[in-house]
């Protein structure tokens, strides 16, 4: 894609509230969407919100100078839910991203900004973050592929927080190949020979090789879009026994919270009305996590990693829903519980995810495809596999 041509379609697009922030840059390079969170020189960061320094950064986040390292360039800073904190993208500061399969409908959040530049055709792919599904989401529900890595893959220096311990720097894309390249070229700066450690070499497994289950016991709730998608994906496939669902959500969500609270917390005191009400709320809620519940929950973070390890040997990878609904209505209210159902689990482990669209007719819905944490160039081609398996069964 040329970045003219990337320009002239996001200006056509401006009702659906992409960007925050576009850049002048030149080249000949992959056209790049960055969520606001991330630094990148010649703009501000946002993050969403309306507390940080209006300057624009002097300098790049890492990752995007090993982009710079690849040819990229950077078509401007999208939209997102305030600090990362929610999954609508519905931001009283910059206006709810409206989604490219439906505008009457929400993109998904946080990434949503990312994910409906992608859908919309206005780059070649776009950066997100991931801290409790922040790519996976927004990905199910615009109908594109959203690849967290394993935690730690790319640097987030120069990347405003939401949870140092969780917070994942990832992709959203057209396809897989684009999805994982998009990953190796943030992960590493240019280097010679073919690939970027291995990345460039990617062969999609057939899908009758692949050995896949499903967790016992945690699929329910699903809207009528998404249990016809969940259907076909799953049929066949055996169950394996996890650790309890609700026990992962709260652990993911005890560290969330406090590590939140511990950098809003200066703000939240001194300016609350800078924060949408929404925002507010549930950062508040993190107050009442105590310190015994943050240390509990790290406990809890490396033994319930190490039982979903165990649950998965002999396994390429694990499917499940990426929501438990197509993307909702834009409304004063959304209820965002079936959005986050499934996705916060494996912001605990670490694990990396592809979320790959659904077969389906319709709205979009999204499969996540779990792999095994540093395993990130094998599961690119089990998602490979699946996904032209989906493309042409």
């Amino acid at each position: 894609m040329r970045i003219l041509d990337a320009r002239a379609r996001a200006d056509e697009l401006k009702d659906l509230n992409l960007f925050i922030t576009m850049t002048d840059e030149d080249g000949d390079g992959e056209v790049v969407a960055v969520k606001d969170l991330v630094d990148v020189r010649g703009t501000p960061t946002t993050g969403g919100g309306r507390l940080l320094p209006t300057e624009p950064k002097s300098e790049d986040a890492p990752l995007i100078r090993n982009l710079r390292s690849r040819g990229c360039v950077m078509i401007g800073k999208t939209n997102l839910h305030e600090w990362a904190f929610g999954s609508t993208n519905m931001n009283r500061h910059y206006g709810t991203v409206h989604n490219p399969r439906d505008r009457t409908r929400i993109a998904g959040g946080s990434s949503g900004g990312s994910a409906a530049a992608v859908a919309a055709g206005v780059c070649d792919w776009a950066i997100g973050s991931d801290t409790g599904g922040s790519i996976r989401i927004p990905a199910a529900l615009c109908g594109i592929v959203g690849f967290k890595p394993t935690f730690g893959t790319v640097d987030t220096t120069g990347v405003v927080p939401l949870s140092f311990s969780l917070d994942t720097i990832g992709s959203l894309a057209p396809d897989v190949a684009t999805a994982a390249r998009a990953v190796a070229m943030m992960a590493r700066p240019r280097r010679d020979g073919p690939g970027i450690d291995g990345w460039g070499s990617i062969e999609p497994i057939p899908a009758e090789r692949l050995r896949l289950a499903v967790p016992a016991g945690w699929v329910n709730g699903l809207d009528a879009q998404v249990r016809k998608a969940w259907d076909a994906a799953s049929d066949g496939l055996p169950e394996i026994e996890l650790p309890s669902l609700d026990a992962m959500q709260k652990a993911c969500l005890d560290i969330m919270l406090s590590e939140a609270v511990a950098f809003h917390k200066p703000w939240m005191d001194t300016q609350p009305d800078k924060y949408a009400p929404d925002v507010l709320a549930r950062l508040r809620t993190g107050l009442s996590v105590t310190g015994s519940d943050y240390v509990r929950a790290l406990a809890d973070q490396k033994r319930l990693r190490e039982e979903v390890a165990r649950a998965m040997r002999g396994l390429d990878a694990i499917l499940l829903p990426s929501t438990a609904s197509v993307a909702p209505l834009i409304a004063a209210e959304v209820d965002t519980s079936p959005l986050v159902r499934f996705t916060r689990p494996f912001n605990l482990t670490g694990q990396p995810v592809f979320s790959l669209p659904a077969p389906v007719d319709g709205l979009p819905a999204g499969i996540q495809v779990i792999g095994h944490a540093g395993r990130d160039i094998e599961l690119a081609a089990v998602a490979a596999g699946l996904e032209r398996a989906w493309s042409t069964g």
